[in-house]
């Protein structure tokens, strides 16, 4: 059977193109990642709601994001992108920030409204002011603080009222360390000698603003963007085009699902998504991947990752709607300095002809792990076989040629 007419290139009206009557609007997501916070409630929606397998819980190693990639096993993913530059929202970072020392612990104390005991960090030994004030004047490497950097007015440590101490024999205050020394650290070991009894640096994420300890020469801005990435769902689906089983389909929503009862674990999908999408369950071998939660569709409700995510960075409807609501969004961005606002997959003239489920981003899409210009990888097969048959015509007249030479 011959596929239909419009498959090696894609309809541009999916529903009613792949023979559906009076279909609904198109419906799809607008994932606008410049309010996600990473919080990874639409990976578990998803996973609770399709019953999809858990992923582990490997640690990648590379980043705090540890589901790593779409796979058969992750139908959405929060993609954390840590980028150690300036934001760019139309001024300088960290502009008007002081650039003086850390609050000492006594105005800490003041600005929690309370004289009672108290640390600074999580770990602290509770009820121990001594230690928040070094916690608060003390350096990240444990060496100690010279003098006019963090220090008082003395230039030496302070005490939790911030005046001026004694220096202990370990670098920090005389009654820091001597209630060191009888109280040990958190898990109730003592003090190693020779060592300040301030905070050991450890290579973890600093709990201060950039810069605030190298001064305002060093600072460096930092930022953390967060994507919810997801499927597709192309207007030029080439996984539609190269199925043999049809186990994937077009549904009444212009969405593009799975039959996994009749996936015979070919692969061509996974190898003909521009995306990288699609991914086979080991010990399965069949493809899987997001549904837009067809069966929630079909009974008039929102798919689960859109229902559970907080901050509606997720935003599910129709996809004209969608994309009116985009924009007006970009514009606003750009209206507050945001100037690195985009939308992506957007465009209905683009090598997909346009994503049911398009992005607003803050960076280029390859920092995103994105192709910056999607093609559908079916577009060129007519072409191909069209030489293909050029080539094979012209091959068998030569040989009928040849056999005609010889004959005569």
């Amino acid at each position: 059977m011959l596929p239909d007419p419009n498959s090696l290139y894609g309809p541009l009206d999916p529903a009613p193109d792949a023979g559906y009557e009076d279909a609904p609007p198109r419906m799809g997501f607008f994932t606008d990642t410049s309010v996600c916070i990473g919080c990874k409630a639409c990976e578990v929606a998803c996973k609770e709601w399709n019953g999809v397998p858990g992923s582990g819980l490997d640690l990648l190693g590379m980043s705090y994001d540890n589901t790593g990639a779409l796979t058969a096993n992750s139908w959405r993913h929060v993609a954390f992108i840590e980028q150690s530059r300036p934001s760019g929202h139309g001024s300088a970072p960290f502009t008007g920030t002081p650039t003086g020392g850390t609050a000492s612990a006594a105005s800490a104390i003041v600005a929690a409204g309370t004289t009672g005991p108290t640390g600074t960090q999580p770990g602290l030994p509770p009820g121990s002011p001594p230690a928040a004030a070094r916690m608060s004047v003390g350096d990240q490497d444990g060496a100690g603080v010279s003098g006019g950097d963090h220090g008082g007015a003395t230039g030496g440590p302070v005490d939790v009222l911030g005046a001026p101490v004694a220096a202990g024999p370990a670098g920090g205050s005389a009654a820091g360390a001597s209630n060191a020394a009888g109280r040990g650290d958190a898990a109730g070991a003592p003090p190693a000698t020779g060592r300040a009894a301030g905070p050991e640096f450890l290579g973890m994420p600093g709990a201060q603003p950039p810069g605030r300890g190298t001064g305002v020469e060093g600072r460096t801005d930092f930022r953390w963007l967060m994507m919810s990435d997801v499927c597709k769902h192309c207007t030029h689906a080439a996984c539609l085009d190269v199925c043999p089983t049809g186990s994937l389909f077009r549904t009444e929503f212009g969405t593009v699902v799975v039959q996994e009862d009749i996936c015979n674990g070919c692969g061509y999908c996974i190898s003909a998504c521009p995306y990288g999408v699609i991914d086979q369950r080991r010990g399965d071998g069949r493809a899987w991947k997001c549904t837009l939660c067809y069966d929630r569709l079909g009974a008039g409700m929102t798919p689960a990752c859109a229902q559970a995510c907080p901050t509606e960075s997720i935003q599910y409807g129709p996809l004209d709607e969608l994309r009116e609501r985009a924009a007006v969004r970009v514009a606003t961005l750009h209206g507050r300095g945001v100037s690195e606002a985009r939308l992506y997959g957007h465009d209905p003239n683009d090598g997909v002809g346009g994503d049911g489920a398009f992005f607003l981003l803050l960076d280029e899409p390859e920092v995103y792990g994105l192709p910056p210009d999607p093609v559908v990888t079916t577009r060129d097969l007519p072409a191909m076989w069209k030489r293909a048959g050029l080539a094979a015509l012209a091959m068998a007249a030569a040989t009928v040629v040849a056999f005609a030479g010889r004959s005569s």
